[in-house]
């Protein structure tokens, strides 16, 4: 086997100087053969990554530029390759993580692609054809390898120092503006540089740097309008030519500023839109590829960046305001002179109160981590317990829980509690544990005891006494009586004589009006003995006795429809006698007191009424409260009828109804005056 001589080499091998010419011609008839090839072997080669190459595009204008280079090939001068070409497929495949040796076996990729499409239609170049093609892909590798090491290099330290500026930043802010320095050093022809983050669904202007740009700090932009707002609406990178000529741009901000170009990118978390960061120039139209995969870089890491100082900014805020609310319930529980305390699902005590501690008799440290049964005796945690289980259960509070405990040596008297209990739970709604109000209501007891044994006494005194009074009152009443048929008084014996008949009208009513509210609140009720009568007649007989009472005044009397039914007629005469005396006290003297009887179907209406004062808006809720008074019943002299009152007579009108199953309304005003109107039903089921 001969060996071959080596190639002087000062010396090029001859060629035909139509061999460039015909390869070239070659590389546009299969051109698609061969891109096909080149793309099937590419994809084998990163099946492993599972990328689908969205970049496949560089490769056939490269192929296209190496043709173009034979096709002009001029022997004896170098061929040049357009360096734009494998630049671009550099910087794309860096944005896609690729790493140079995968770069460059790409391009060995499309040589064999080239190789393998020539031996398969038997086309044979000269050697020295072959080695102008070599040549034309070494330039290209050359310069792919080049401008992958600068950009990798320039990225690198971007991000070193985006890495150094997170990690010196105390807040959003100062990081936003230490990341717009860093953007601005992106590309050499970057004037100004802006940040705008989304809320309250608007893009607010965080940060700004370059040509007076910080004056924009604050503006909002809805999505969708202007440069920033289509790059949000679109999420996607986006250019513009001249910014400010741009029909479409109407930010007058961009305007002033005098932009050419303007590269915007969005900044996503997944498909969370976190905000958009734009870089313009004023000198150039267009940045170059480089610089704008510099930028999406820079700004892909800088979101990241963005959410994690918002996340520490939010849980900045979640510690400050815990620690505030924790202090108001340090606070509170401290100062509270209410017992409280939190235990957790095992009923141990998490947190006591000095208060709570010293109902208990042991310090707040011997509460912490015991359970309820190892802090209180029997027989209290049994009645306890139970009622805490059950709003572990249930998880709905319970109480209030009243219990009393037995003296002990250092609280010598029994004490009377009343507990709440709640269950607490976490803002997700998970139910941690319980919370516990305990309160001492030992002298509200003991003051409740005294009250109703003071009313007590009150009522069996009032009974008493009415009951006593009434032999005596007799006695006047007839005494009166005799002396009024006396011959030969004089008139001022005989008003003297009326005047203790009318003072002694007035003492029956008192005292009726006293046994009743007596047995109203001791005997369960005003007792009524029902017959059928005409309520008609019954009232005519009654208003007769109080026109003879009361002389000077006019009393009227209309009766509409049937008025028979089943009632007391001694309970009705009453209610008649306390309505109108109470219009007559509180009506004007010159008018006169009106009683209506009109049929209602199955009840009878008893109407009274006057012209006066209208009764105060405050006092209508509690007027058949008894021993409820008007103001002008309090005073010391006496009232306009030149009686006073007890208060008594509108309650038992009230209970006199109520026993009828009835009711009683009252309507006031200055232009009607005052009406009374009680509902008799007829019969009762």
């Amino acid at each position: 086997m001969l060996e071959q001589e080596p190639r002087p080499q000062a010396l090029e091998p001859t060629r035909d100087p139509e061999e460039p010419h015909r390869l070239a011609s070659f590389l546009r008839v299969h051109r698609q053969d061969i891109i096909a090839d080149w793309q099937l072997s590419t994809h084998a080669l990163h099946s492993r990554r599972g990328a689908d190459l969205p970049l496949v595009d560089h490769i056939p204008a490269l192929l296209d530029g190496i043709t173009e280079a034979l096709a002009h090939e001029t022997h004896g001068i170098p061929l040049q390759l357009p360096g734009v070409l494998s630049d671009v497929h550099a910087l794309a495949r860096l944005n896609q993580g690729f790493g140079i040796h995968e770069l460059t076996y790409e391009y060995g990729l499309l040589r064999t692609s080239i190789l393998r499409r020539l031996e398969a239609s038997a086309v044979h170049p000269a050697p020295g054809t072959l080695a102008l093609l070599d040549e034309l892909i070494d330039q290209a590798v050359t310069r792919s390898v080049l401008s992958y090491s600068r950009l990798r290099e320039r990225t690198l330290n971007a991000l070193d120092r985006m890495m150094q500026a997170a990690l010196e930043s105390p807040d959003e802010d100062t990081l936003l503006q230490r990341l717009l320095a860093l953007l601005m050093e992106s590309a050499l022809q970057v004037d100004s540089a802006t940040i705008l983050l989304r809320e309250d669904g608007t893009l607010r202007v965080r940060a700004a740097t370059g040509l007076e740009a910080e004056k924009t700090v604050g503006q909002r932009v809805r999505v969708g309008e202007g440069f920033a707002g289509r790059v949000a609406a679109e999420r996607r990178p986006l250019a513009v030519r001249s910014a400010s000529t741009d029909p479409l741009l109407k930010e007058e901000a961009l305007g002033q500023l005098g932009l050419h170009a303007l590269y915007g990118v969005p900044l996503l978390e997944g498909d969370h839109l976190v905000g958009v960061a734009y870089m313009g120039s004023r000198t150039a139209y267009a940045f170059s590829e480089a610089d704008t995969l510099l930028f999406r870089i820079t700004v892909s890491r800088a979101t990241a960046l963005i959410i994690q100082a918002q996340l520490r900014a939010r849980e900045q805020a979640a510690r400050e305001e815990a620690e505030r609310s924790l202090a108001m319930v340090d606070t509170l529980l401290a100062s509270s002179p209410v017992g409280i305390a939190f235990m957790d699902r095992e009923l141990r005590h998490l947190r006591v109160n000095e208060t709570l501690a010293s109902i208990n008799l042991m310090p707040v440290e011997a509460h912490l981590g015991r359970t309820l049964r190892e802090v209180v005796r029997p027989p209290l945690v049994d009645q306890l317990e139970p009622v805490l289980r059950r709003v572990l259960e249930t998880g709905e509070p319970s109480g209030p829980f009243e219990f009393t405990t037995e003296p002990e040596p250092s609280r010598p008297e029994a004490r009377t509690w009343v507990g709440s209990y709640y269950p607490v739970r976490t803002q997700s709604g998970e139910l941690m544990g319980i919370g516990c109000i305990l309160l001492d209501i030992t002298s509200h007891k003991q003051a409740e005891q005294a009250l109703e044994q003071a009313l007590t006494f009150r009522e069996q005194l009032l009974a008493v006494l009415g009951h006593d009074l009434r032999n005596p009152l007799g006695a006047i009443t007839a005494s009166a009586f005799l002396l009024s048929r006396t011959e030969g008084l004089g008139e001022k014996d005989r008003q003297a004589v009326e005047r203790i008949r009318r003072s002694g009208a007035r003492m029956a009513r008192l005292i009726d009006d006293i046994l009743d509210f007596a047995r109203s609140r001791l005997g369960g009720g005003i007792p009524v003995t029902r017959q059928r009568m005409n309520m008609a007649e019954v009232c005519r007989v009654a208003l007769e006795e109080l026109q003879v009472t009361f002389p000077e005044r006019q009393l009227l009397f209309d009766v509409q429809g049937d008025t028979w039914g089943e009632w007391d007629p001694d309970r009705v005469a009453q209610v008649l006698s306390n309505l109108v005396f109470n219009a007559l006290q509180h009506g004007r003297e010159d008018t006169p007191i009106r009683t209506t009887l009109r049929d209602g179907g199955d009840h009878v209406m008893l109407e009274v009424s006057n012209l006066g004062d209208p009764i105060p808006d405050e006092l209508m809720p509690r007027l058949f409260d008894p021993f409820k008074r008007r103001p002008e019943d309090q005073r010391p002299h006496e009232g306009k009828s030149g009686a006073r009152s007890l208060g008594l007579g509108l309650h038992i009108v009230r209970q006199i109804a109520l026993a009828h199953e009835g009711d009683v309304q009252v309507r006031s005003n200055l232009q009607e005056g005052t009406r009374f109107t009680v509902r008799w039903p007829r019969t009762t089921e």
